[in-house]
């Protein structure tokens, strides 16, 4: 069965020490390495789109084992120690303004990787729709601050990005192996703390109608959306239903807001109608159609069609050298080194195709387990 991704983690202050980020760039590049070398570069990526391998991954790293500083700092250690054209798997994007220059790397990559036009243009509508519909179409609350971008030679990707609300942060996995539709279940693994209350997810399977409804009214005039939307945008009355056993008992507020289209959400929608999209997706990738219109056009859907978006939210640790902050013991240094050239030795050893220490690593865990 499919797990959709997302991993809710408290924020920390404070930032990663120099020699502890320098440690975790040499062991990210070794393990990664070592992960390439034994399964390929494909099971990397697929490694990295599970939100719980990525967690024990960050862990064995000695990062905050639940801290949202763990996946920016993952990835921003990742992105430097992975040389693409050593590993054929480049790491693009991060976190603020690193995330805006996600497509300029990814098109850098077209004379490393050897791909082709069409192929970068592909690349960076992923890297675009991902975005966008974590933003636009799964409305939990948690705007992206942070986006990587992982590519591979042979064309696959992975994204690992992540959103705030408050003093949480949310990290949404995807995996190009698992995109049949940007729009429709995306996302590839679920490990969270809290679910929200009230998400309007229109890439549920249940918000199907709603999807293809929405796409029917932006292809009638937007004036005739502004009078339907004032109808819709009174919240969805479920939220003021709350269950008591079987009974239901509707409380209402003493006061709300009289909502409107803004001209912004107008403008966008005044565009979708001159296009005239053939798809959801196509839908969603028109610029300036964001989380408003998205949400007016699924309320009106609910109102007017009785098309009912989903409004459920779609959303392991271990520890091998202790965490930053010493929780749950403070990493050990001096084990720490060990592990690395541990592992440093055995992806050079495996290169020179001795399999004994790479051998000796899996007999190891094998014992683990069993014990």
């Amino acid at each position: 069965m499919k797990r959709v991704g997302v991993a809710e983690l408290p924020l920390h202050p404070g930032r990663c020490p120099p020699w502890l980020f320098s440690r975790m760039k040499r062991l990210g590049g070794a393990l990664s390495e070592l992960i390439v070398h034994e399964y390929g570069r494909h099971e990397f990526l697929r490694r990295m789109s599970d939100p719980f391998f990525f967690q024990a991954f960050g862990c064995a790293l000695g990062f905050d084992w639940h801290s949202s500083g763990l996946t920016t700092t993952v990835c921003g250690a990742l992105k430097e120690a992975i040389r693409p054209d050593a590993f054929g798997i480049a790491v693009c994007g991060g976190k603020g303004r690193a995330s805006r220059r996600t497509q300029d790397e990814t098109e850098e990559l077209a004379d490393v990787f050897s791909l082709s036009t069409q192929k970068i243009g592909s690349l960076k509508y992923a890297s675009k729709m991902a975005a966008k519909v974590d933003n636009s179409c799964v409305q939990d609350g948690y705007p992206l601050y942070h986006h990587s971008f992982i590519i591979s030679e042979d064309g696959d990707w992975a994204v690992v990005q992540q959103g705030m609300q408050g003093r949480l942060a949310r990290r949404y996995h995807w995996l190009s192996d698992n995109v049949r539709s940007y729009v429709e279940e995306p996302h590839s693994g679920i490990s969270t703390d809290r679910q929200e209350q009230s998400v309007l997810d229109m890439t549920a399977r249940e918000s199907e109608d709603a999807r293809k409804i929405s796409l029917d009214l932006v292809r009638e005039h937007p004036n005739r959306l502004r009078h339907l939307f004032r109808g819709a945008e009174q919240v969805s009355i479920d939220q003021y239903l709350p269950h008591h056993d079987e009974v239901q008992v509707l409380i209402m507020p003493t006061q709300h807001a009289i909502p409107e289209l803004s001209e912004r959400t107008m403008k966008a929608l005044c565009k979708a109608y001159e296009l005239q999209p053939d798809s959801y997706e196509d839908l969603v990738a028109i610029g300036g159609i964001g989380a408003r219109a998205i949400r007016a056009l699924a309320l009106i859907s609910d109102l007017v069609y009785g098309a009912a978006p989903s409004w459920k939210d779609p959303a392991k640790y271990s520890f091998a050298h202790g965490g930053k902050d010493g929780i749950p013991f403070p990493v050990d240094r001096r084990t720490y080194q060990k592990s690395i050239e541990i592992i440093e030795n055995a992806v050079s050893s495996a290169k020179a195709g001795q399999k004994d220490k790479t051998e000796a690593i899996r007999r190891l865990r094998r014992y683990f387990r069993i014990s």
